[in-house]
Parts: C-alpha cells; structure tokens; sequence
C-alpha cells in the first residue's frame, strides 16, 4: 500500500526519494521533516561528514502548498560533499584511473564486487554507505506525519555503547527532547557518562564500537498486520525493516531475550478487560505483538548494532588485483552511529507500521481513511 525507492551515492550529487501510496489531503510540514534529519546526525563518536552535511529537504512531486495531492511524493537531499568528489563521482566525466582494489572486512566491498563483477569498489561502497539512511530518514517523516494523525508515535533510545549497557527505562514522546540532547541519546543518565568514557577510548585507540537501541510505537491500536499470511506478520516485517538500515544484524521483539528462557506462565502477558479501557494487559512482554499482529500494548523493538567496519588501524585483507595480503583501505567514518542507527530506526519502522496502517484502513483521502478508523473502533468496542 505504502511503498517507497531511494537512490544516491554517498558522495553523488544528491539523495532522493519517492513515496507511493500517501493519501491526498496530508498536512506536510517541512520543519518537522528536516528537524528528523537533523536529529540523524545527533550522537558523540560520528565523523567528519557530519561537518560538513547539514541535510534539508527539497520537496519535487506530490505536495502542493503543504498538502500531499495523491501522486507520489519525491523529496531530494543534496550532498554538500559532493563538490569534492565531482571529479571522482560525476555520472558522465568521473575519474576512475584510482581504484580501490583493497577490501575492508565487515563491509559490502569484496561480497559486493563478486556479484556485481565491479573491480573497483568504489562503486560498491558508494551506495552499501550509511549515507543512504538520509533519504530513509526523509521518507520515514511523511510516514511519522501519518500516524501522527491518528495518535501514533514512534521514538527511540540508545540500550548500549560498546559493552555499557543502560537499565531498561519506559520511554514517552514527551521524553524525547531530553533524551535527542544525551550525547549518546539514552534515557539512562546513569548510563551516559561510562557510554561517552567508552566512545573516548575507542577514538584513542583508533577502533569503533557498536551497541543496541529500541524503537517505540506508541498508541497503535488492535489488528495491524496478519496472524495468516507469513509475509504480512507485523513483528517479521518490523525486524526486517530494522535488520535492512547497514549495520544492524538482529532485531527483537519484546522482552524475547528474556522470556525465551522462561516458563510459558512466566513468559505471557495476561488479559484483563474493564468497560473504560475494554481489554488490555497490565504488562507487554510480548512487546504490543501476538501472532504476528499488533494487541493495542506499545510495539517495542530492538536493534543490535555491529561495530563500524571501517577502522583508523585497518584489517587484514587481500588485494583482489594483485590476490597478495594487504591491509584495508581506510575511508573516513564514524566511531560509533548507535545513536543515528536508533533515529533511522524510528524512520523505518514508522514506514512499515503506516504501510500496516494503510492495509487496514487505507484509502485515497485522509479524510476517508479517518471515517475508516472510527468504524473500526466502534466495532472493536462492542466485543
């Protein structure tokens, strides 16, 4: 229903966008738009592009005075890096007498020239860069904007830096301004300090780390997703969702890392039903899913990191010209990116709840869909 394409190198041009499925009559607020692109680039231990990109959005299609109209919307992120690299970069005139034939472990550059039969991997780091996540971080706006309309919102938190790991804290959108001015956005003051004293010895010494994050939905309601179809599990398409931003290897829903290692009368959130709230559960252990389907609790997932692959003292690697041992080819980078990873999670998981949200409720107007909502729960009131 909700479907989106992004395209752009990391040091192309530009970053674009195109967003299909958005209803007519959807208020856009620009402000709103960049204020979550510049919140992508929040967080102690990022690098120097960070100096240099300060991303705002250029709308193309599909919005007229700040009202979506139906068709799809394109937005366009330029990279200001891009002035120098026009000589390596340009899509007609590049430069390609320097290739980089030295690949680093734990990045898409060796599986990636295979595939592609690409020998210089430039073109392949090019687009597998985190770069990327800007356009993803536009997109997932407009969904937020959605769900915004009907009570939904979704926000983040860093759980761990490295091995110092926060307590788990119940996190609100009111929360959020404090917890974006944490220089390690989390929640955890406590935790703060050791995080930033870990990210100071991994510059020191020329490494990086990795870490965790959680991303909350708040106010989404019963009956997202399927409990039939595999493909249309809301918790499989929200882990695929965080598992697709680079970097991030495994996802979870709910206290699973806990409750896979208890018993069943342990492990499940009891119903209870009172006529003010109808039914609800007193805890979400299961993390707002049940069956793939969401139960009206917040949606709570989390988001494991790997360390970034690209290091000041490069690993050991083969040179794929030559095939003798050399070391990897070192490109500017981030110490650590758990607090931007937790932001373009926001933005993708806000992207697969409206697309969930639209399955069920969907339409061409806002207006429509709005009507569709509130049939729905009149309906569910009544059980």
């Amino acid at each position: 229903m909700l479907t989106f394409l992004t395209a752009g190198e990391s040091h192309g041009r530009a970053l674009v966008a195109i967003i299909d499925g958005l209803p007519a009559n959807l208020s856009v607020d620009l402000d709103f738009i960049n204020n979550q692109l510049a919140r992508r680039q929040l967080g102690m231990g990022r690098g120097g592009r960070m100096k240099i990109e300060s991303d705002q959005v250029s709308l193309l299609s599909g919005v007229r005075g700040s009202i979506t109209i139906g068709s799809p919307v394109a937005l366009l992120i330029e990279n200001k890096d891009w002035v120098n690299w026009q000589q390596k970069m340009d899509p007609v005139k590049a430069d390609t007498g320097d290739t980089l034939t030295t690949p680093r472990p734990g990045h898409a550059d060796l599986a990636g020239s295979l595939k592609t039969g690409l020998t210089d991997l430039r073109n392949i780091l090019e687009r597998a860069s985190a770069r990327q996540t800007a356009s993803l971080v536009g997109a997932g706006a407009f969904a937020k904007l959605l769900l915004k309309e009907f009570g939904i919102e979704v926000i983040s938190q860093v759980t761990a830096i490295g091995s110092v790991n926060a307590k788990p804290k119940i996190i609100r959108a009111q929360m959020l301004k404090d917890i974006d001015a944490s220089p390690v956005r989390t929640a955890d003051k406590e935790a703060e300090r050791p995080m930033i004293q870990a990210i100071e010895d991994a510059q020191k010494s020329g490494d990086t780390l990795g870490g965790s994050f959680e991303v909350v939905a708040t106010g989404v309601i019963s009956g997202l997703g399927s409990y039939s179809v595999a493909d249309k599990r809301l918790d499989g398409r929200l882990c695929q969702a965080l598992v697709g931003i680079p970097a991030v290897k495994a996802a979870s829903v709910g206290q699973i890392l806990e409750t896979a290692f208890m018993r069943g009368s342990e492990a499940h959130d009891e119903i209870h039903y009172e006529d003010d709230k109808g039914y609800f559960r007193k805890t979400n252990k299961a993390g707002g899913i049940e069956g793939g389907v969401s139960n009206g609790s917040d949606i709570v997932l989390n988001g494991f990191m790997k360390p970034i692959p690209t290091l000041s003292k490069p690993l050991n690697t083969v040179d794929m010209q030559s095939k003798e041992a050399a070391l990897a080819f070192k490109e500017r980078h981030d110490t650590v990116a758990v607090p931007a990873a937790a932001v373009i999670g926001e933005a993708a998981v806000a992207l697969e709840l409206a697309d969930a949200f639209m399955e069920k409720f969907g339409s061409d107007n806002l207006d429509d869909i709005k009507q569709n909502y509130q049939n729905y729960l009149n309906r569910i009131k009544s059980m």
